[in-house]
């Protein structure tokens, strides 16, 4: 790629990504709720349904939305990195293969991309992912983000703000290594064996499955995290694994998959609509934003 055109492929990257992430957060983030608060009280929210009908019945339906609009600030700079990063990755170190689409992608280079494109999200992701962590947990009442962040400012300092990055980095980093290479498999497994399937169709359904497994490699990385950030007496460093090996301890491996029901349920549809939105906003910056030259 030309150095001129660099600036167009990362603004279409950014545009992209950002339609992709306010599709993924409204969609996804009551699922969201629910697995929060069964991974931080696991006594009182103990399956989906019974967690689902507390808050609705408690708290009312928009409690299900709590921490949407820092979730997609947070997810639209997540996403751009995210999307920005691997498109870059992919321009630096292009697949042959995949661009000929005249056999399998690499096993390898995808899901590499993505673990290093998971370090950099983890980043950009950490503050606005502590803020929805806390206001997430908090049960029978409302509480703005504003307070919380002067919460956080006045018992941990500027600190509280990136609180379990190693948290962050764990979970970031496994999942998006699962989460970009399995889109790209998903996508040419459709393409090879059902040819008739439509580009919308595909990327809908890769982009759907590829959440799920991500979030089933990353939700033991996952649940720590959570608890972690939605303290205020964590580190920036060093209280992640305690955590992780205490809720092993405690409840066991299964502990370690506190809310995986409604994250699955929550990955498919969010995730789906995240792709879907990041290739409809690409064809809609090529075709209405930023025409390439000819």
């Amino acid at each position: 790629m030309s150095s001129a055109s660099e600036p167009r492929a990362v603004a279409r990257d950014i545009f992209s990504a950002t339609i992709g992430s306010i599709c993924c957060c409204y969609v996804g983030q009551p699922f969201d709720t629910v697995k929060v608060r069964m991974q931080t009280n696991p006594s009182i929210y103990s399956n989906v349904m019974a967690s689902t009908q507390a808050i609705w019945m408690q708290e009312g339906v928009t409690a299900f939305w709590k921490g949407a609009v820092p979730t997609a600030m947070g997810m639209a700079a997540e996403n751009a990195m995210a999307f920005g990063v691997n498109a870059a990755l992919k321009r630096a170190f292009p697949d042959p293969v995949t661009q000929s689409e005249e056999g399998p992608p690499s096993l390898l280079k995808p899901f590499a991309m993505g673990a290093i494109t998971g370090c950099c999200s983890a980043f950009v992701l950490l503050p606005s992912e502590i803020v929805k962590a806390k206001l997430q947990v908090v049960v029978g009442k409302n509480i703005t983000v504003q307070e919380v962040i002067q919460s956080i400012l006045k018992r941990q300092g500027y600190s509280g703000m990136f609180a379990g990055l190693d948290a962050q980095l764990a979970r970031d980093s496994s999942f998006y290594a699962v989460f970009f290479g399995g889109y790209e498999l998903f996508c040419y497994g459709f393409r090879t064996f059902v040819p008739s399937m439509p580009d919308e169709l595909n990327y809908f359904i890769s982009g759907g499955l590829a959440g799920c497994v991500g979030w089933t490699v990353a939700m033991p990385f996952d649940v720590p995290k959570t608890n972690v950030q939605a303290s205020y007496d964590s580190k920036i460093v060093g209280t992640y694994v305690p955590e992780l090996l205490r809720i092993a301890k405690q409840r066991g491996i299964g502990g370690l998959y506190s809310g995986l029901g409604p994250t699955l349920v929550r990955a498919f549809p969010a995730n789906a609509a995240l792709f879907l939105g990041v290739e409809t906003g690409k064809k809609l910056f090529d075709n209405a934003v930023w025409k390439e030259a000819a």
